[in-house]
């Protein structure tokens, strides 16, 4: 968190994901049609090739330096003096784990106050006993609580009882993971404020507060990690993470193209879809071949084929952890897909096809001040970074007082992975804008890598020199 002047806050989200990092600074910000915004003020995108897998660092040196050069473009934007930030974590190794707890109340005669919420989750957090070694708790979610013999309780605060207790949600990441990325944030001299699950971070910048009450599914599909979020009644109850995702996309078209890797990402990303049918069998491209070989042709229609077939995967382990919830039949509003992947053609029908969900929308980052740098971060490949910014004015659970403390989990020694409660960040009444924009600049983007580019393409054959050489 950054502040600028006395009643000014800045927020800056810190993005570290399998194939590139992301930081993005920005303010809360009141419209003339007394609306929060968020007004944008720098944005920093570095790709990132060998520094992360499956959304764990496993190159701290690389991971270091794609982190300060995204947060110099962002300070060099804004004109900060950037000294913290929200940080994203993921990986395979993030587990969600269902417990329970409680405790005796000091003062039963008195109505249950949010400190005695903060005592619970903080014991929460210092209960191990079914947590394995090196294993971090990251996040203490509570679904339902219960007053004494009352159960089934949404908001305790301001009931009579002895006993405070809770049904838990537990997100623990693997120690080792969480101190290389704050290894990565500290050589940058940077504190992290608050640690989140991307797929949180992302929640906070797509979903609507009607659909987080009437049952939805967050679907982030990253370049290493697919993280799914189920929300009912406003409240988080199920989290997954799947070691499946863009990158799978990109290996699949390679190993069944039979092309080099570079010219599989380019091949997804410009001409990329996941509707077979789309394409006739004389679309092609013209891939280069190596040294001293001809070109090689690909189909555009088995590209979508093998699109298809991995996104259909993808769509079914979603499905099997919305039955797996127990939420099956009453998630109202549907599926929101994020992330970079979220943009293929054809998607949201594939989800729809094989969760028999009708409701699937691509989730774009809302409430954005219109400006430029608005326009670069309004992509779902933005959401987690966006999110992280408005996780310093938005909560994830408005009855609780904290979710995350990395402070702790920056300790190498096993003793020290229990994170301590955090003070909740409450920003002050954001400045309202003295006269709102009433159209959104507009970015111009190459023909060639917009969807209309893509559809005036897919009308003709297309020649080899529209596939780069490896």
């Amino acid at each position: 968190m950054t502040t600028q002047g006395k009643d000014e806050h800045i927020v800056v989200g810190l993005d570290i994901g399998s194939t590139k990092v992301c930081a993005v600074a920005g303010r809360l910000v009141t419209n003339s049609r007394d609306q929060e915004t968020l007004e944008v003020l720098g944005v920093g995108e570095i790709p990132l090739a060998d520094g992360v897998t499956k959304g764990s660092v496993v190159n701290v040196n690389n991971t270091v330096n794609a982190i300060r050069r995204a947060i110099a473009e962002v300070s060099s934007q804004s004109k900060l003096d950037i000294e913290t930030v929200n940080v994203s974590f993921s990986g395979s190794h993030v587990n969600s784990i269902k417990a329970a707890g409680n405790i005796t109340r000091s003062s039963p005669s008195d109505e249950v106050q949010m400190e005695d919420i903060d005592r619970l989750l903080s014991d929460m957090y210092r209960n191990r006993t079914s947590i394995p070694a090196d294993t971090a708790i990251m996040h203490v979610l509570p679904m339902n609580f219960t007053v004494d013999n009352e159960t089934n309780i949404d908001q305790p605060v301001g009931r009579n009882g002895v006993k405070l207790g809770a049904d838990f949600q537990l997100i623990t990441a693997l120690g080792s993971a969480i101190r290389n990325v704050n290894k990565c944030i500290s050589r940058n001299n940077l504190e992290s404020e608050t640690m989140m699950l991307s797929a949180l971070a992302s929640g906070l910048a797509v979903l609507t507060d009607e659909e987080k009450y009437a049952g939805v599914v967050v679907v982030d599909i990253g370049g290493g990690t697919t993280e799914l979020a189920i929300y009912y009644r406003n409240v988080l109850r199920h989290v997954a993470v799947f070691p499946w995702a863009g990158n799978s996309l990109t290996a699949d078209i390679q190993a069944g193209c039979k092309v080099l890797p570079t010219q599989a990402e380019q091949l997804k990303r410009r001409f990329g879809s996941a509707s077979p049918n789309e394409f006739n069998l004389n679309e092609v491209v013209a891939v280069p071949g190596l040294s001293n070989r001809k070109p090689k042709d690909v189909l555009l229609k088995n590209v979508a084929v093998i699109m298809e077939d991995r996104l259909r995967e993808i769509a079914a382990l979603v499905q099997v952890e919305i039955i797996k919830s127990g939420y099956d039949g009453k998630l109202l509003g549907g599926i929101v897909l994020t992330g970079g992947t979220a943009m293929t053609p054809g998607i949201e029908h594939v989800f729809s096809r094989v969760t028999g969900i009708e409701e699937v929308r691509v989730g774009y980052p809302e409430h954005l001040e219109p400006n430029g740098r608005a326009d670069l971060v309004g992509e779902p490949a933005f959401a987690t970074a966006v999110g992280l910014v408005w996780a310093g004015y938005k909560t994830i659970d408005h009855r609780i007082p904290f979710i995350s403390d990395p402070s702790r989990a920056v300790q190498t020694s096993e003793e020290s992975m229990t994170p301590r409660p955090a003070t909740n960040y409450t920003p002050a009444t954001p400045p309202t804008r003295e006269k709102e924009k009433t159209e959104k600049p507009v970015v111009s983007e190459p023909e060639e890598t917009g969807l209309l580019g893509w559809l005036r393409k897919l009308t003709r054959p297309i020649r080899g020199s529209e596939i780069e050489p490896y």
